[in-house]
C-alpha cells in the first residue's frame, strides 16, 4: 500500500469512484484536500451558497446515476447542507456530503465554527460516519460511496480538520454496486397469478423505474398486459407521455385521465414506488385511489414496502429484473396473449376528455399571461428531451398536467420533501451531467428569490447554460390560495409586491435576460434561450390570486378556521 496523506486518501477515492466535479464554498476546513482537486481531474464549482451545492450533487446524481459529492466548511456551512440533503433523502438520490468538523483537540470546548454536525443528518442519511482516525481516510469514505449506490440515498462523511494532515498506508479501489435481483420467487409467482387474472390492470410507474433504467422492460410488460400506465407523484419521466398505453402522473394537480383510469384497477403493479401518502392524495374532488384493488409493490428498499398502503404482494427487488422476469413467467402461461383493443380505446378517450379540458383550462387570452395558458405553451416550447428541474409551489405543482418526457432521468423535482429553493442548484448539477441537453430550473418568484438569484452568479462565474424559468405572480401562491379558500381572502406575508426585474437583474450578472408579458412570445423566447449556450433568466409575468384555477394546497391539512375570542370573532369564515 503506498505512502499518501490523509487528504490524498480521500481525493483519490473521489477519482476511484468516479467523481469528477465536487461543488461547495471554499473554506479552510478542508484547503489541504481542496488543493489536490485540479491534479486529480476534479472540478470544484464554488456557489453561492452551501444548500445549492447539496441540490446541484443531487441533480448531477440523478442524471447520471452515480454517486456525487458536495463538501462544506465545518459547522455554518455543513449546516446549510441539511434540507438539500433531506431532499436527496426523500429522493432516494446518492449524494455524499463531505462534512468537516472542528478538530479533535477542540472538540467540546465552544471553539470557532464548533458544531456537533452528526446528530442533524442523522435522520437524513441512509449512513453516516466520522472518520475517527487519519490512517481510516480511505476505507471510510469508500464505505460512505458503497453505502450511497447500494442503500440509494444521501451519506455523510464527518471529518475532523486536523485529520487532513499526516501520514498513512491506504488502499484505493473502487466499490461495488451489489445487484438485487428480481425478487423472491414466491412473489413474483403471486404477481404473475395476480395480473394473469385481472380483469384491469394498471402499472404505477414510479422514480425506482428512472433510476434501474428500466424503461424498456416496464414498456414491454405494459403492452404484454395493455395495462394502463400512470406516473407516480412528480416522476412524470417514468413512463414517455407519447405512448398510447400512457395517461399521465396522478398526485396533486395531476392527470385526471391517470386518476380516473387507476379509480378502475382491480389490480395495480406499483413499480419503484413507496406509495407516498402525498401523491395518492384525493384531487380535483375525486378519491382515485383504487381501495379494492390488489396491490403489487415492488422496490429496493425493503422498509417502504407495504408502509402506506396495504399491499396483496410486496416484493424486494430490482424493477428492471423483476419485470423481465415477470414478463417472462407470464408468456409462459399466454405466449400469444392479444393485445386488448377495447382497453386501448378506453385509454385513448380518457386522454382526449382529459386533454380537452386541460386545453379549455389553458385558452386564456388575458393581457396578463394566466399561469396554464404560460404552462401550456412552455410545454410546446421545450425541445423533446430536455432536462426540466420543477420546484414547489402552486405553479411548479401545476407543471405536473403539462410537462411531457421521453425518457428517464428528465424530471428532477423537490418531491415529497418540498422545499422552496430547490431547481436552480439541481439544474445546475443535471446540466453538468447532461451538457448536450437543454435544462430548464422552473421556480415561482418566492422559490427563486430563495436561491435562484444568487445562484445565476455561478452558472455565469462557471459557465453553465441553465435556463431559469421565474413564473412571476407577486406572491407566494400556494399560500395565497389557501389564505382565499380558508381565510376570507385576508392576505398575511403572501404578497411580494416589490419583486426587482428579474430579467434585468439576470444581465447584470451577465447572464441573458428576458421579459415575458405575452403568451404569444413564450415559444420564441424559449428557443432563442435554448439557442444562446448561455446562463438565461426568463422572467414570465403571469396571473396570481383568485383567478387561478388551481387545486387547493394541502386540502389533507387545513380546516376551516373557528374563532372563540371575542376579539377574533369576526374572522370567521
Amino acid at each position: 500500500m503506498p505512502k499518501m496523506t490523509p487528504s490524498e486518501a480521500l481525493v483519490e477515492t473521489l477519482v476511484a469512484e468516479q467523481v469528477d466535479t465536487v461543488f461547495g464554498i471554499v473554506g479552510s476546513a478542508y484547503m489541504d484536500a481542496l488543493d489536490l482537486f485540479p491534479a486529480a481531474g476534479i472540478r470544484f464549482v464554488p456557489v453561492a451558497h452551501e444548500q445549492a451545492a447539496c441540490h446541484a450533487a443531487d441533480g448531477l446524481a440523478r442524471v447520471t446515476g452515480r454517486p456525487q459529492a458536495c463538501i462544506a466548511q465545518n459547522g455554518p456551512g455543513a449546516a446549510n447542507f441539511v434540507s438539500a440533503m433531506t431532499a436527496a433523502y426523500w429522493a432516494h438520490s446518492p449524494v455524499v456530503a463531505i462534512t468537516p468538523e472542528t478538530g479533535t483537540m477542540g472538540i467540546g470546548t465552544g471553539g470557532f465554527q464548533e458544531l456537533d454536525q452528526m446528530p442533524m443528518f442523522e435522520r437524513q442519511t441512509v449512513y453516516q460516519v466520522r472518520v475517527n482516525r487519519p490512517e481510516r481516510m480511505a476505507e471510510l469514505s469508500r464505505r460512505a460511496f458503497y453505502m450511497a449506490k447500494n442503500f440509494n440515498g444521501p451519506t455523510q462523511l464527518n471529518i475532523p480538520r486536523d485529520y487532513f494532515y499526516g501520514e498513512c498506508q491506504d488502499e484505493i479501489y473502487p466499490t461495488p454496486l451489489i445487484l438485487r435481483g428480481p425478487g423472491d420467487p414466491a412473489g413474483l409467482a403471486k404477481a404473475a397469478e395476480l395480473l394473469a387474472a385481472a380483469r384491469f390492470p394498471v402499472i404505477l410507474s414510479g422514480g425506482g423505474v428512472s433510476q434501474a433504467d428500466a424503461l424498456e422492460e416496464v414498456t414491454a410488460l405494459a403492452e404484454y398486459l395493455t395495462a394502463p400506465v400512470v406516473n407516480s407523484y412528480l416522476h412524470n419521466d417514468s413512463f414517455p407521455a407519447a405512448h398510447p398505453l400512457a395517461v399521465g402522473p396522478i398526485g396533486y394537480c395531476g392527470s385526471k385521465a391517470a386518476m380516473r383510469t387507476i379509480a378502475k384497477a382491480d389490480v395495480v403493479l406499483a413499480l419503484g414506488s413507496r406509495l407516498g401518502p402525498f401523491g395518492t392524495l384525493p384531487q380535483y374532488d375525486m378519491a382515485y385511489w383504487p381501495e379494492k384493488a390488489r396491490i403489487i409493490q415492488v422496490d429496493v428498499n425493503v422498509a417502504v414496502l407495504g408502509l402506506s398502503k396495504r399491499v396483496d404482494v410486496a416484493s424486494c427487488g430490482d424493477v428492471k429484473a423483476f419485470s423481465v422476469e415477470l414478463l417472462n413467467r407470464l408468456k409462459s402461461v399466454a405466449p400469444d396473449r392479444p393485445q386488448d383493443a377495447a382497453r386501448l380505446a378506453e385509454i385513448a378517450e380518457e386522454n382526449r376528455i382529459w386533454n380537452a379540458e386541460l386545453a379549455q383550462w389553458s385558452s386564456s387570452t388575458n393581457a396578463l399571461m394566466h399561469p396554464r395558458r404560460f404552462l401550456a405553451e412552455l410545454a410546446a416550447a421545450i425541445p423533446s428531451g430536455s432536462i426540466v428541474a420543477t420546484d414547489i409551489g402552486n405553479n411548479s405543482s401545476m407543471c405536473n398536467a403539462y410537462l411531457k418526457f421521453t425518457g428517464v432521468r428528465q424530471h428532477i423535482s423537490a418531491l415529497s420533501w418540498g422545499n422552496c429553493g430547490f431547481a436552480y442548484g439541481a439544474a445546475m448539477g443535471a446540466k453538468m451531467g447532461a451538457p448536450d441537453k437543454p435544462v430548464f430550473a422552473f421556480q415561482g418568484d418566492g422559490a427563486y428569490g430563495i436561491s435562484g438569484i444568487q445562484e445565476v452568479m455561478t452558472a455565469v462565474r462557471e459557465k453553465i447554460p441553465v435556463i431559469a424559468i421565474v413564473a412571476n405572480n407577486l406572491e407566494w401562491g400556494a399560500e395565497k390560495k389557501n389564505q382565499i379558500d380558508y381565510y376570507g381572502s385576508r392576505f398575511v406575508g403572501a404578497n411580494l409586491r416589490e419583486n426587482p426585474d428579474y430579467a434585468q437583474l439576470a444581465e447584470d450578472m451577465g447572464a441573458k435576460g428576458f421579459r415575458v408579458t405575452d403568451y404569444r412570445e413564450v415559444v420564441d423566447v424559449v428557443r432563442e434561450a435554448v439557442a444562446s449556450g448561455r446562463p438565461c433568466v426568463i422572467n414570465a409575468m403571469i396571473q396570481g390570486g383568485a383567478e387561478v384555477l388551481a387545486e387547493p394546497f394541502r386540502r389533507d391539512a387545513l380546516k376551516m378556521p373557528v374563532r372563540y375570542l371575542d376579539k377574533y370573532k369576526h374572522l370567521n369564515a
